[in-house]
């Protein structure tokens, strides 16, 4: 996962960007619209499991603040969009905190303008990668008490860090610096019982089609994301994004093409 340089913006792809254009968002450019139709030509549905993915963190930030949860750390926030963890938060507990982190520069000035005038919310720049750097930022220290627990968002941001970097250490480390209560709200793209053809497809486009390309885990990988010592996940487990506590019955719902599986953790 690299970090893009703001000369880079209008002509590479940001993951970002693409993001909010499936979401129907308007912050991204050419290149981006571009790339986005490239694997939307495979892969229709991706704007439907984009949306998932939206609705999914939506409702999970709406339940851990009606459990009582009032700090948030957004790590790989992407571009502000309807309905951002900050607002949902304080729809709950009007002094709910947020902290966002992403490493895409195009990011900053769009979440700036976002919380101009809200104390209770921040945006740092800062890589998922460096978690040490992420937890001791003064926004950070400042703005997040260490004593109470917080919930932790990691969605749809690890499939962009491949194993050379150690995508588990990352997770586990955070974990580690979490009090006793806090919630890891987690997605992640998954392979398993992926269009065989498909995958092939994507893979061969991957590495061209995104300046930080996806890496593919099967379920089994994901899950080791939450194998550590005091974490429970809640019900319904790891699942499918869109079986995840929602908001109407999904009885005939059938895993697509795509696949994005996610869950929330507890530490005990």
């Amino acid at each position: 996962m690299r970090t893009q340089q703001p000369d880079e913006e209008m002509s590479s792809p940001s993951p970002a960007r693409m993001y909010d254009y499936f979401l129907g968002g308007t912050t991204n450019y050419q290149v981006d619209r571009d790339a986005a139709e490239r694997g939307l030509a495979y892969a229709p549905e991706i704007k439907t499991i984009a949306t998932a993915n939206r609705q999914f963190l939506i409702r999970a930030i709406r339940f851990l603040a009606e459990q009582g949860v009032s700090q948030f750390l957004d790590i790989g926030s992407g571009l502000p969009t309807q309905e951002n963890v900050h607002e949902i938060a304080q729809s709950v507990t009007p002094s709910a905190r947020t902290v966002y982190v992403d490493n895409d520069p195009s990011v900053l000035p769009q979440a700036q303008a976002l919380i101009i005038g809200d104390d209770r919310t921040r945006y740092i720049e800062a890589d998922v990668r460096d978690p040490h750097g992420i937890l001791n930022h003064p926004e950070t220290l400042q703005h997040l008490d260490p004593a109470q627990p917080w919930a932790v968002v990691l969605c749809s941001v690890l499939h962009f860090v491949p194993d050379t970097d150690d995508p588990y250490g990352v997770v586990y480390r955070l974990m580690d610096a979490m009090p006793s209560g806090s919630f890891l709200i987690f997605s992640h793209v998954s392979r398993t019982d992926i269009d065989p053809e498909l995958y092939k497809i994507l893979m061969a486009t991957n590495s061209n089609n995104l300046s930080n390309p996806i890496t593919y885990r099967a379920v089994e990988e994901i899950a080791r994301f939450f194998d550590q010592p005091g974490w429970e996940l809640l019900p319904p487990g790891m699942v499918d994004v869109q079986r995840w506590q929602p908001d109407s019955a999904v009885d005939d719902f059938m895993p697509g093409r795509v696949r994005v599986v996610g869950g929330v953790a507890r530490k005990r």
